[in-house]
């Protein structure tokens, strides 16, 4: 297994409640190096690197392994979401296993009676699951439909995932485990519209830069929103920036002479990072294990990655940015529903993937699949109903978090330091109080860049194209990738047939070439989840039951 490297953040794994030593010694050995950080008969941690608690007297302690650290004690959801950190801490009477606010970090777990073992990586805690696995088929519904997975799902029902602002609790007084799930600042003090101007948030995020100053950053610019405001602020701060671009392999490629455009009216030094259409089934599968098969996302963004990684610079990402600023995912319609149901619906029709040129899905999979995305979804969301700011919280706490995070915070966070500015909780509290009508159509993003840099913010850009897109080759559907997909693409058709509809397993038939056919944006990712799906197979069969999906 060919792990990451923690450079800047921890793996962590252990256990609380009644440890038995023969597992822990099997955790220890399945994942990447560890030393013991902590060992008390009812708490073991152990960290890749050394791991001294933020807190610790006669009775108590507290260890935390996100990038940003805590000081001082508090309680765990205040250090879960004022630091979007997961941690470890006993307050004498109970000892805390907790995720972040948003769970960004991971934290996976295994219960066994009374006593959870856990892990920073899905993997190593297979090692103590029982063979064959037994398959999650909701996690892989939503994964297929959605490219993510909801609530606490993963693709195996043994090994979970704890939940944004979730916490595990060993009792002492009962030895019991329990699971916790609080309330997030956010929604717990739910923000009415501050008016605050865009000057002010301008100023809030200059304020966040102040946390990272001196620290030489890397701003990749792709001629949205998002990068220009953070390039923009990092400019006029007198940063030591660079910023680089990708293609985002979206067959069109106005990233980068938009970011060339934006980038050279800042004078900040700009780097193309080439793709090449030969490396992409490589990169794609070297993502979807790095990415332990959660989301056919980011395939893209392993040659940038992989460059961040000899840079040395910390990277700015615009996490979160487009759902706090623009009301990006969120339709009309579920601006305009006149009930919690048809906004619910809504906004999981923006999230899921729309309808295919033609039937990939069999009628009886994709109806049970549809089920079982919906259940999860309402589920996953439904702390936030009635909430002021319910549309774009359900994004950050779906998409968002299992999602689109996951190029920050597990292709380039453990290797090298990111920062999120759009996550700190100052400029997140005052970005989710302005209404969700004032962000309709980006009107007040555009106000926001024109605040920061009206030259950057007038510059063409990917969110608004006002010019005739040039159609470039997608690497993604280049003659590698296709051969790629259609052995993926068979596989799932020879295991799992009853998966795919008449026409696609047709389409299988024919070989990689009649995959050529699907270029347009809800085919190709159809056709990624797929895939996605057959790479896990292919990792996995020798160590799954025999096949048999619910819907058969």
């Amino acid at each position: 297994m060919q792990w990451p490297t923690f450079n800047v953040r921890p793996y962590v794994c252990g256990g609380i409640g009644h440890l038995d030593e023969g597992a822990l010694e099997t955790l220890r050995s399945a994942g990447p190096r560890v030393r013991p950080a902590l060992r008390t008969p009812e708490a073991a941690l152990f960290s890749s690197a050394p791991l001294p608690p933020y807190r610790r007297d006669e009775r108590t302690w507290a260890f935390a392994w996100g990038e940003r650290r805590p000081v001082g004690a508090g309680s765990w959801i205040t250090i879960a979401e004022e630091f979007e950190t997961p941690g470890l801490m006993d307050d004498g009477e109970r000892i805390t296993l907790h995720a972040g606010g948003l769970g960004l970090v991971d934290v996976y777990y295994l219960l066994r009676g009374d006593t959870v073992y856990f892990s920073s990586l899905l993997e190593p805690l297979l090692s103590l699951a029982r063979t064959p696995y037994e398959i999650n088929w909701d996690a892989w519904a939503s994964i297929i439909k959605l490219t993510f997975p909801l609530r606490d799902d993963t693709p195996y029902a043994e090994v979970r995932r704890l939940a944004g602002a979730g916490a595990l609790v060993f009792e002492r007084a009962t030895g019991r485990i329990s699971t916790r799930r609080e309330l997030p600042r956010w929604l717990r003090e739910e923000p009415l519209d501050a008016g605050h101007t865009t000057g002010e948030i301008l100023e809030i995020l200059h304020d966040v830069y102040k946390e990272f100053d001196g620290r030489p950053l890397l701003v990749p610019v792709s001629g949205g929103y998002d990068s220009r405001l953070l390039c923009s602020v990092a400019v006029t701060r007198g940063a030591d920036v660079e910023s680089w671009t990708t293609s985002p392999d979206d067959g069109t490629d106005t990233d980068i002479p938009f970011a060339q455009a934006i980038t050279r009216e800042l004078g900040v030094p700009h780097r193309v990072i080439e793709q090449d259409a030969a490396a992409y089934p490589d990169d794609a599968l070297a993502v979807a294990r790095r990415l332990e098969f959660l989301t056919p996302h980011h395939a893209w963004y392993a040659p940038f990655a992989r460059e961040v990684h000899r840079a040395g610079r910390t990277l700015v990402d615009g996490l979160a940015g487009g759902p706090l600023l623009k009301n990006f995912m969120v339709s009309g319609a579920a601006l305009e529903a006149s009930s919690q149901a048809e906004r619910k619906a809504a906004l999981l029709g923006s999230l899921a993937l729309g309808t295919p040129s033609v039937p990939f899905l069999a009628e009886e999979a994709a109806d049970w699949i549809a089920s079982s995305v919906g259940a999860a979804f309402t589920q996953a969301t439904s702390m936030l109903n009635g909430h002021r700011a319910e549309l774009p919280l359900s994004v950050l706490h779906t998409r968002t978090a299992r999602g689109i995070a996951r190029s920050p915070v597990n292709l380039v966070g453990p290797e090298v330091s990111f920062v999120a500015p759009f996550m700190h909780p100052a400029f997140f509290d005052a970005a989710l109080s302005v209404g969700v009508a004032r962000k309709a159509q980006g009107r007040f993003y555009r106000e926001l860049l024109h605040a920061a840099n009206p030259r950057v913010a007038a510059l063409p850009s990917t969110n608004v194209v006002k010019q005739p897109l040039r159609r470039v080759p997608l690497r993604s559907a280049a003659a590698p990738a296709r051969e790629y997909g259609h052995r993926m693409l068979g596989r799932v058709a020879e295991l799992v047939p009853s998966l795919l509809s008449e026409p696609l397993h047709a389409v299988v038939a024919e070989g990689p070439d009649a995959l050529a056919r699907f270029n347009g944006w809800n085919d190709r990712f159809w056709v990624r989840s797929l895939v996605l799906f057959g790479a896990w197979l292919g990792d996995y069969e020798t160590r799954l039951p025999e096949l048999a999906p619910p819907w058969s």
